[in-house]
């Protein structure tokens, strides 16, 4: 229910909904829902003035306590580069401009900022797992807008009903590759001074409390993303000794650090960076090392064969070492390894030499790749392929088992994606698409990159949201860089929401049987649900989820 002035306008929307400042705002009212015992539920409230207003003060009543429901105002950030010439029409604008995106926080003596006749809004969480106790029922959380002199502009109320069921504990294994150089770059501090690890850990308990349990750890710099000949800062955990005939001594004391901070947010599985270079495993990553002399310096990099008997050498030892030290800290469950991201069929060859190197050591560990070819499985080359969601078919065909999935700038046609110029809803189905087709594992390559395209300098996530021209804006980042802690988006939010779904198929299918969810998610549609051909509007996910809650709610009366 809203209540509004005929100068100021207020509108309940959904989560799903992106309000455009130049634009009529299209979406339908959205007051009520459900939500279960332990879920993170969200929605918005638009709102538009005639004039221009400042210091607008939002006050939030409602029966859940205060830390259970926040609100945050979403930020508009430019894009120059919203699509790609050949995109598909399931896009909500294929022009440049500005875009919702940001979640701020609302300074409380600033307020908030209403201009003529601009649609904005609010974002509000409800964080039912804050709640010291399970609060079953329905609750009333009502908005009033206020003028700085404490006129009321409007009010705006939602019902949220909980549910007496809570989400299973999330399976997927799901990692964004965590930038930890873009982190010092950005805050101007030093690799791994006490600044550094403080934000480090700001931003980890971030991902993890949006579902990312895996966390890209940097035994040596990344070698990713990276121009040919260039290097990114150095962000290396394992400490490398030159001992002359050959031989190395490492160090462990930082990686140690590093497990011991992520396992206390909450991480519970570690993607040991790539151990060869991106885009076909030719040469090595940056190392750096400490020589006979006491001076540190660069031992491996582009220049280095990766086929050459030193780095041979070098990575029998380190592996060697590194396995012993990861079973001495009972990890071994917790590791996953990479050979190299995104080979092509042109680089079977190398790929084939790096993976063979590796193999027999890491024989215990799953060893995963983004790649779309199934050669590279066939051939037994990688363990776990991880193809992207629109090369997924073959892999589906075949029957492999414990599959992943990831997309990135290239999967811009009928596939899931999240970039700003995308619906909300073509960001959450991939939670329903990873049930039905029982994926393992999701991965994207862009938590918080803050560099242009190669790494070749950093640029400004609020003013640069395409790596400098290269990638779609929404591709590269999913937090911004806050004064002293991440800035959350939209796009984060609602890939979270996506995971929640994937959890409440689960726990119906525990009520239910598969079969019967999945007749169910089908139900009334033309076409089964693959990762390309899928219900398109927000409406019908919002109506599913709510579906899926009353079978549960259902099953628990009973």
């Amino acid at each position: 229910m809203t209540a509004s002035n005929p100068a100021f306008e207020l509108r309940m929307i959904s989560s799903l909904a992106k309000v455009f400042s130049d634009e009529e705002l299209g979406a339908q009212a959205h007051e009520r829902a459900t939500a279960l015992a332990n879920e993170t539920f969200a929605f918005q409230v638009a709102y538009r003035s005639k004039h221009l207003m400042k210091g607008i003060h939002v006050s939030v009543k409602s029966e859940l306590s205060d830390e259970a429901v926040s609100i945050r105002s979403v930020g508009l950030v430019p894009s120059e580069l919203p699509v790609y010439g050949d995109h598909d029409e399931h896009v909500l604008r294929a022009t440049p401009g500005l875009f919702p995106d940001p979640l701020f926080e609302i300074d409380a003596n600033e307020g908030l900022t209403a201009f003529p006749n601009q649609w904005r809004a609010i974002w509000v969480t409800v964080d039912l797992k804050q709640l010291q106790e399970q609060v079953i029922g329905s609750h009333s959380i009502e908005l009033t807008f206020e003028t700085g002199r404490g006129e009321q502009l409007g009010s705006a109320s939602f019902a949220l009903d909980v549910l007496p069921a809570s989400l299973p504990k999330q399976t997927l294994v799901h990692t964004e590759w965590f930038h930890t150089d873009c982190i010092s770059t950005h805050y101007g501090i030093p690799a791994f001074s006490e600044k550094h690890w403080e934000l480090i850990e700001k931003f980890i308990q971030t991902a993890t409390k949006h579902g990312i349990n895996m966390i890209l750890t940097p035994v040596f710099t990344p070698p990713l993303d990276t121009a040919v000949g260039g290097e990114r800062p150095t962000v290396q955990l394992v400490e490398v000794e030159v001992l002359g005939d050959g031989t190395y001594k490492f160090g462990f004391d930082k990686l140690g650090r590093w497990v011991e901070l992520c396992k206390r947010q909450g991480v519970e599985y570690f993607e040991i960076s790539h151990l060869f270079t991106q885009w076909g495993a030719k040469h090595a990553p940056k190392i750096i090392a400490t020589t006979a002399d006491g001076q540190e310096k660069q031992i491996f990099g582009w220049d280095t064969d990766a086929s050459g008997e030193a780095y041979r050498a070098f990575i029998a030892q380190f592996l060697s070492e590194l396995v012993a030290w990861i079973k001495q800290n009972n990890l071994q469950q917790s590791c996953y390894f990479h050979v190299s991201d995104e080979p092509s069929l042109d680089h079977m060859e190398s790929y084939s030499s790096a993976s063979g190197m590796v193999s027999e050591i890491l024989q215990e560990f799953p060893v995963i790749d983004a790649l779309s070819d199934y050669a590279f499985y066939e051939k037994g080359l990688v363990k776990k392929p991880i193809p992207a969601n629109n090369h997924i078919e073959p892999f589906l065909e075949n029957g492999v088992e414990g599959l992943w999935t990831y997309y990135c700038c290239g999967q811009y046609k009928e596939v899931s994606n999240r970039f700003f110029a995308m619906p909300s809803a073509r960001n959450r189905i991939l939670g329903i698409q990873l049930y039905k087709f029982q994926i393992e594992g999701f991965l994207h390559w862009g938590y918080n990159f803050w560099y242009a395209q190669y790494s070749t300098r950093p640029i400004d996530p609020y003013r640069n949201t395409d790596a400098n021209y290269a990638f779609v804006s929404g591709d590269a980042f999913l937090v911004y860089p806050g004064e002293d802690a991440p800035v959350e988006s939209i796009r984060l939010e609602v890939f979270y929401e996506a995971l929640q779904d994937l959890r409440a198929l689960q726990l119906m299918e525990q009520l239910y049987g598969r079969e019967y969810v999945l007749a169910g998610l089908e139900d009334g549609l033309d076409q089964p649900i693959t990762f390309s051909q899928y219900p398109r509007e927000a409406e019908w996910l919002l109506a599913k989820r709510e579906w899926v809650n009353e079978q549960i709610r259902a099953a628990v009366a009973k």
